[in-house]
């Protein structure tokens, strides 16, 4: 069936309507994993759309991620156990706060966060937070040779690498960057392509049509196609309250 243009939710009779674009209504029991999947797309495009996500922060950085994101992720950092993460994409240093801090629960590694642009005020904060000691920062782009060749000389045999993939979202760009960085995530650890809920984002305030198809998911599929060596792991997202559908490709 398409996909649904009129959501109902009916209460007395406990049943979720979905009316698809054109034309034809499926019924969903509204207690159910179907019916929560169905309508957590609804509410993840509209918080989305209301900026929720730049509504939090992590020991004192604001984050801008959504909180199931960040849950699912220490899932994963924690039976990976890496000890460096690779991170493009800096912002105000939130997420690389957050890293950091999980591998001080660990008692071991380091966070490498790149980004074209630190803006100095945020480098400050960085180099003052109590964990700056697991923080490395690089200014450059993530997909030039001498940004990667910085990263690179980091890495040390042995190093169990994971890499999280959050700075520009067009879809070329986030594919040079798995092409990129996919030969320094080791085996059974992950590649991250995040924010792949562009693709359902075009229509909401703020968004872009071209997103259909410009977008971070579309990237890891075309990816994909070429590098057997990964495998989009479905375990992360099994509630699907995500802005990272299809983001995490474990090198087998």
């Amino acid at each position: 069936m398409d996909k649904a243009s009129r959501i109902m939710v009916d209460f007395p009779t406990q049943t979720l309507h979905l009316t698809g674009e054109e034309g034809g209504t499926r019924f969903l029991p509204l207690y159910s994993h179907e019916a929560l999947r169905e309508l957590s797309r609804v509410w993840v495009k509209l918080g989305w759309a209301m900026k929720y996500s730049y509504t939090f922060s992590w020991m004192g950085r604001p984050v801008i991620q959504l909180p199931d994101d960040l849950m699912r992720i220490q899932e994963v950092i924690f039976r990976v156990q890496p000890n460096v993460i690779i991170e493009t994409g800096v912002a105000h240093g939130g997420s690389a706060v957050f890293y950091a801090s999980l591998l001080e629960l660990l008692g071991r590694g380091r966070v490498v966060s790149i980004d074209v642009e630190i803006r100095q005020h945020n480098r400050e904060a960085l180099d003052k937070h109590p964990l700056s000691k697991r923080i490395t920062l690089i200014e450059g782009s993530s997909t030039a040779e001498d940004t990667i060749g910085q990263v690179r000389q980091l890495l040390a045999a042995g190093d169990r690498v994971l890499v999280v993939l959050d700075s520009n979202h067009t879809k070329d760009h986030v594919r040079k960057e798995l092409e990129s960085y996919a030969s320094m995530v080791t085996p059974g650890s992950y590649l991250i392509a995040t924010d792949g809920i562009m693709e359902e984002l075009g229509d909401a305030p703020g968004g872009s049509l071209s997103w259909a198809t410009d977008n971070p998911r579309v990237a890891i599929h075309e990816f994909l196609r070429s590098h057997s060596e990964f495998e989009i792991d479905p375990e992360p997202q099994r509630a699907g309250v995500t802005y990272w559908p299809d983001a995490y490709l474990r090198r087998k």
